[in-house]
């Protein structure tokens, strides 16, 4: 069910719509006009909702509106949107003949995208020969993780369905330092043990039928095979690190620079 509100509201514990608690089948997103940030995410363990705010300053904030309306819908999720007549009119206009699943890249989107490992579980991945979601791995491997790291950002439970991407920036190497911290942790100086970052072909997925598009997120639904979307296999050595201990920055940067200089690539997703 779709909820519109024209202005932002304030967040409490009740429900203004149920006048009950929230739970994980509620979601929340606000347009805002704000240019302290593009895109923010999450509850931080505070909200009693998941929160998605996107500012207008976003260039394809018309795109992120009606992805994450219609995948939130599509999975039956219960949706609050804060956003003004004339922007939902607009951002529907701009949205036509688009999916959230469409089986093609947009413009915009980048041709490669990272997803980061820790380099216990890339031996997993290789075993399987493929990626798998947090929870189909917690139900196949009962001493898996007691939970993943996305909890501490408020994620629902089914978020964990989903293998999540990110471009060729420096956040795929936070979420692997917050992993081996234990708590979410932003100092891209900040050493740690490098895992491994893959670079796949997200065209090919995209073409294939499993790329999912929420407003915030590019995702897969619970596998991915490596082959044959899976480009190149980043980890210390073929960087060109000295050792396996680094700072997220120093692991991104060599990492980009090796895949830029062997695809010959422009893509913004793997320019620093």
């Amino acid at each position: 069910m779709l909820y519109r509100v024209d202005k932002e509201f304030s967040i409490n514990a009740y429900n203004p719509f149920t006048n009950t608690n929230y739970d994980d089948s509620w979601i929340v997103f606000y347009l805002t006009d704000s240019k302290e940030y593009q895109m923010t995410v999450g509850n931080g363990g505070i909200m009693p909702v998941y929160t998605v705010k996107v500012s207008k300053q976003y260039p394809e904030w018309r795109m992120s509106v009606m992805d994450f309306i219609e995948c939130n819908a599509f999975y039956g999720r219960n949706i609050i949107i804060s956003i003004t007549e004339d922007d939902y009119t607009e951002a529907m206009a701009a949205y036509s003949g688009h999916h959230f699943n469409e089986n093609c890249l947009r413009a915009y989107e980048c041709r490669y995208l990272i997803h980061s490992t820790t380099w216990e579980n890339w031996k997993s991945i290789q075993s399987d020969d493929c990626l798998k979601s947090w929870n189909i791995l917690k139900s196949e491997r009962p001493d898996w993780e007691d939970a993943p790291i996305g909890k501490k950002l408020g994620d629902p439970h089914d978020f964990s369905d989903f293998i999540m991407f990110s471009d060729g920036g420096i956040s795929s190497e936070i979420v692997v330092l917050s992993k081996q911290n234990g708590v979410i942790t932003m100092n891209q100086d900040m050493p740690y043990q490098t895992g491994v970052r893959l670079y796949f072909d997200m065209a090919k997925i995209a073409q294939d039928g499993l790329l999912i598009r929420d407003g915030f997120h590019l995702k897969v639904k619970d596998t991915l095979p490596l082959h044959p979307y899976v480009k190149w296999i980043g980890d210390w050595k073929n960087a060109g690190l000295p050792e396996a201990i680094s700072t997220p920055k120093e692991f991104t940067e060599m990492s980009n620079q090796q895949f830029n200089s062997l695809y010959n690539t422009n893509n913004k997703a793997t320019l620093l």
